[in-house]
C-alpha cells in the first residue's frame, strides 16, 4: 500500500513570508500534526547547522511547525544531539551558542531549544533493535522519553550517505557520539597516521587508556577501544576519525539506528522534509557548500522512507539526472530506503498529492 506524500512547490526558499504560508496550507491540507495528542511533550528534532554554514532549515519555518504542534494541544521543544566530529556542536554547550547565533532562541522559535549533554549516562538510554548490524542503539534519551516526535529535516547531499533526509536525521541525529561512532565504525575510530601532529589530546581524553604516544604519535590499542569518541572529539587534525569508504554500512547502521529512535513512536511521529537550498553536503560542514539543484518545496508525510524517497526523485526530475550518483558516484542513497523498508519502517511506493497548486 503506498503512503501519502502531501507536497507544496518552493520556487525561492528566500522569500521567507511566502514559504511560512505555503507551510501553513501544507500542513492545513496533510493534517500530520493530528497525531499529537493533548499535553504531549513532542520532540522537534531539527539540525541547527554548524558555525559558517546557511544551509539549514530558516527558524522561522521552525516557528510554524512548532505553533502548529502548540495548537494542536502539543508541548514541543527543539533539540538535537552532539555531533562526532570537532567543531562548535560536539559539546552541549558550543552546540546551545551555536544554534542561538543561528536564530533559534525561543523568541524567535515559540519553544525551548534543549540540547542534552551525553557525558552524562542519565541523558542517555539503550534501546533494543532487531538489526542486522545493531542489537542495542544508543539514544539520546530525551527522545525516548518524548510522547511524540517531529522530525524537521533539510533534504541535501552526502558524501558518505548520497543524501541526507528524514532517516539520517532521525538515525544518526538522535544517536549519542558514541552510538554516531558505532554507525561509522564497528567501535573504534580510524587512525590516520599521516594527519596526526602528536599534540597528545586523544589520549588525555580517553578513559580506557587505549591510547598512548609512541615516537611523537598517537598509538590506538582497537582491542581495548570502548567506542566512546572522546577522541574524535577533540582532535584538532582528524587524525582519529571515522571509515570515510564505509558508506553502504553506515546506511544500513544509520536506517537501523532510525529504527530505534522510532521505537515506540512509530504511530506518534511525523516527518516535514525541506527539499530547498539543497547543498552538495550536509549541514555539518562548517563553510558554504556547493548547491546542487534549484530550490523544490517541503514534503509532509507519517512515513520516513515514502518521503525521502519522494524528496530524491522530486530534486533528480528537477535534475534530470540523477544528482546525488553524479555528485557522490560511490554512494548509492537508495541503500538505506530499501533497509528502512525491510525494516517494517515504511515503503518506497508513495502517492504523491500536491497542495496549493
Amino acid at each position: 500500500m503506498k503512503s501519502k506524500v502531501y507536497f507544496v512547490a518552493v520556487k525561492d526558499a528566500g522569500d521567507i513570508p511566502t514559504v511560512c504560508d505555503s507551510l501553513r496550507k501544507l500542513l492545513d491540507a496533510s493534517r500530520v500534526l493530528d497525531v499529537i495528542g493533548k499535553d504531549d511533550r513532542v520532540a522537534v528534532k531539527i539540525h541547527f547547522g554548524e558555525e559558517g554554514n546557511t544551509g539549514f532549515v530558516n527558524p522561522a519555518y521552525a516557528r510554524v511547525i512548532c505553533d502548529g504542534i502548540s495548537q494542536a494541544g502539543g508541548r514541543p521543544f527543539l533539540s538535537d544531539a552532539n555531533t562526532l566530529y570537532k567543531g562548535r556542536r560536539t559539546n552541549a554547550k558550543d552546540h546551545l551558542e551555536i544554534a542561538r547565533a543561528h536564530g533559534f532562541t525561543r523568541k524567535a522559535t515559540g519553544v525551548d531549544v534543549v540540547i542534552p549533554d551525553d557525558t552524562i549516562k542519565e541523558n542517555t538510554v539503550d534501546i533494543p533493535i532487531d538489526g542486522t548490524y545493531i542489537t542495542m542503539a544508543k539514544i539520546a534519551r530525551l527522545y525516548a522519553d518524548a510522547d511524540a516526535l517531529a522530525a524537521i529535516t533539510h533534504f541535501k547531499g552526502h558524501m558518505i550517505t548520497g543524501f541526507g533526509g528524514a532517516i539520517k536525521n532521525l538515525g544518526m541525529g538522535c544517536a549519542t557520539r558514541e552510538g554516531k561512532l558505532m554507525q561509522h565504525n564497528d567501535n573504534a575510530p580510524v587512525f590516520y597516521g599521516d594527519n596526526c601532529i602528536g599534540c597528545g589530546a586523544c589520549a588525555e581524553v580517553c578513559p580506557v587508556g587505549a591510547i598512548s604516544m609512541v615516537d611523537g604519535k598517537s598509538r590506538l590499542d582497537k582491542a581495548q577501544c570502548i567506542g566512546c569518541a572522546n577522541c574524535v572529539g577533540v582532535c584538532p587534525t582528524m587524525a582519529l576519525f571515522v571509515d570515510m569508504a564505509a558508506g553502504d554500512k553506515v546506511q544500513l547502521k544509520m536506517a537501523e539506528y532510525a529504527a530505534a529512535a522510532l521505537k515506540g513512536k512509530e504511530k506518534r511521529s511525523v516527518f516535514i522534509n525541506f527539499a530547498v537550498n539543497i547543498n552538495k553536503e550536509c549541514d555539518c560542514w562548517g563553510l558554504e557548500n556547493p548547491r546542487i539543484a534549484p530550490d523544490i518545496g517541503i514534503c509532509a508525510s507519517f512515513d520516513p522512507v515514502s518521503i525521502d524517497k519522494a524528496c530524491f526523485d522530486l530534486v533528480n526530475k528537477a535534475c534530470g539526472k540523477d544528482v546525488f550518483k553524479q555528485t557522490h558516484p560511490e554512494q548509492d542513497g537508495t541503500r538505506q530506503l530499501l533497509h528502512a523498508q525491510e525494516l517494517g519502517m515504511g515503503t518506497v511506493e508513495y502517492e504523491l498529492i500536491p497542495v496549493g497548486q
